[in-house]
């Protein structure tokens, strides 16, 4: 029996003509130049103090080309003292939230949000005319994007009031550099990214309101990251990531982070490592285990429990630790006969039950329960065994394929196919906002992303127990392999060594050859001219030659 999800999509939705965007590769999208308005846009605006540069945002939005009846304001004052107020002739809503904290404030003003369309705009950034116009061209070609401004960073004294050419007041100002060279470097993250989250910041960014529904709200425990920390949600959701030129902003003065961008990350890293496992290279520790793990397993626990056992044994003991076991069954219905244990009809499941109900790592769950924030999902038939290094292989192929599903096919019979599957949450929610409802979703999958077929036993899968590697076995293999390692490395300078010592050596020796040749010549021409009847004269040559023979043996011998 295939480890497979239901067939079709149990969403499915109005789709109607909307393209199916590749990864991240938007342009199929093509907005047009003018579109006619329909959808509603929620811009929510988190402030604290700063009266001054609240009034010429606010003056801003009101310059918008989009239209004023179709656009909803929401300011949220975040404990400002003196209270903040509404300019005269404004049309916006003020929201009052007394719980610090700008992903307080923005959750604040999104539960007041109405709109097709989530605008995050800080209380300092101030919008060129058109602006929401050119973000609502995105949004009205599909419904599952995420826009981002290009704003720039003025640092121009701040009028009382809005001039009328923002430009010319505005500039010189430096651009967002870590934005501009992302998209630089990526085609406009037309090309691949890892991470196109990443550009979703509060600035001026805005995001589908289902999107956002689907992630939830900021997560206001994080003192810093927040914005990344939900672009990162939206992701999972199936987000498309637009950076947009055209959508221009200036922020008033520098930013927090541009002033001590260090320290900010250090206190940012240290709280979203726990929160996005995109970032690997926050997670450097072997063994640790996070709130959100990089892999969640999903394996049926009604199996029987030596299959159970042998498939989540295998998965615990991989190499790739950060990795958590959800095993579904009928927990919560299980009563264990204590008087006749062997005759429980239920002992498989109280067997797999108290066999896991205390690794930290597993989950007994009732139904299928995923973090909706893990990457990667692998669903394994119980009875199949991974070998130790065959998740960490698995997902080197998803990563060099950008795949939506990685396939494993365990055993072919007459009565089907038995497969385990690595699935990319995030092809998987974006295929079920696009998929109809007479659609496999894999199909809309391999249309999003990818789906690749692979052999199990090519990748380690065994359908029987295999021999567990323990880690002080391992350690202990490990400094073997690293002292051998260092023997064999000794043995070879050593032998480099010895080679180099002949190689002078056998340099001596063509030289003494050479030498020696020159010295046979210039005697044999002797011998030559003595070659005549004179017996005194020859005696001394032939006594002359013995002795240089005498001194070279080895070299007249060869």
């Amino acid at each position: 029996m295939s480890a497979t999800p239901p067939a079709p999509s149990p969403q499915p939705t109005d789709v109607g003509n909307v393209a199916r965007v590749r990864g991240n590769d938007y342009r199929v999208l093509q907005p047009p130049s003018h579109v006619t308005p329909e959808l509603r846009i929620s811009v929510i605006i988190p402030a604290y103090g700063a009266q001054h540069k609240l009034d010429l945002v606010l003056q801003a939005l009101a310059r918008q080309t989009y239209p004023a009846e179709l656009t909803e304001i929401i300011v949220v004052d975040n404990g400002s003292v003196p209270p903040l107020r509404l300019p005269e002739g404004v049309t916006a809503r003020l929201v009052v939230c007394d719980r610090p904290g700008r992903a307080s404030a923005r959750n604040a003003g999104l539960a007041e949000a109405g709109g097709d369309v989530i605008f995050w705009l800080d209380s300092d950034v101030v919008l060129l005319p058109d602006a929401l116009e050119v973000h609502m061209r995105w949004h009205h070609t599909a419904p599952y994007l995420s826009v981002t401004s290009y704003i720039r960073f003025t640092s121009a004294e701040i009028p009382a009031e809005l001039p009328d050419d923002l430009e010319a007041a505005f500039e010189p100002a430096e651009p967002h550099e870590w934005i501009v060279r992302l998209a630089e470097r990526t085609d406009g993250l037309t090309g691949y990214s890892p991470r196109p989250f990443s550009v979703h910041v509060g600035g001026a960014t805005s995001v589908n309101a289902r999107l956002v529904e689907a992630a939830g709200p900021m997560d206001d425990e994080l003192i810093l990251g927040q914005d990344t920390e939900m672009g990162y949600r939206v992701a999972q959701a199936g987000a498309v990531f637009i950076p947009e030129p055209r959508a221009r902003a200036y922020h008033l003065g520098p930013t927090m982070r541009m002033r001590d961008q260090d320290r900010i990350n250090r206190v940012s890293h240290a709280f979203v490592a726990d929160r996005i496992p995109a970032y690997q290279w926050l997670r450097e520790h072997p063994h640790r285990h996070w709130k959100i793990p990089y892999v969640t397993a999903v394996v049926d626990g009604t199996a029987g429990y030596d299959d159970v056992r042998a498939t989540v044994d295998g998965l615990l003991a991989g190499t790739v630790t950060d990795l958590s076991v959800v095993v579904v069954g009928p927990w919560d219905k299980l009563e264990r006969d204590r008087r006749s244990p062997l005759k429980d009809p239920d002992l498989e499941l109280v067997l797999v039950h108290g066999h896991y109900e205390y690794e930290s790592r597993v989950h007994l769950a009732t139904a299928e329960d995923v973090h909706p924030s893990v990457p990667f999902v692998l669903r394994v038939p119980p009875g199949w065994v991974p070998a130790e290094d065959t998740v960490s292989r698995l997902l080197d192929v998803a990563r060099a394929d950008a795949a939506g599903l990685v396939a494993v096919l365990l055993e072919e019979t007459a009565e089907g196919v038995t497969a385990a599957r690595l699935e990319r949450v995030s092809a998987f929610a974006r295929a079920r906002l696009l998929a109809r409802p007479d659609e496999h979703l894999d199909d809309v999958v391999d249309e999003v992303s990818a789906v690749r077929w692979v052999v199990g036993e090519t990748y380690g899968f065994a359908d029987e127990p295999v021999t567990l590697v323990g880690r002080r076995q391992a350690h202990r293999e490990r400094a073997e392999a690293k002292a051998e390692a260092e023997r064999r490395a000794a043995e070879a300078e050593r032998l480099r060594a010895q080679v180099a010592k002949w190689r002078d050596e056998a340099s001596r020796w063509r030289k003494s050859t050479v030498e020696l040749r020159r010295e046979v010549g210039a005697l044999r021409k002797e011998l030559y001219a003595a070659n005549r009847p004179q017996p005194g004269v020859r005696a001394k040559l032939t006594r002359r030659v013995r002795r240089a023979l005498r001194r070279h043996p080895r070299d007249t011998q060869s």
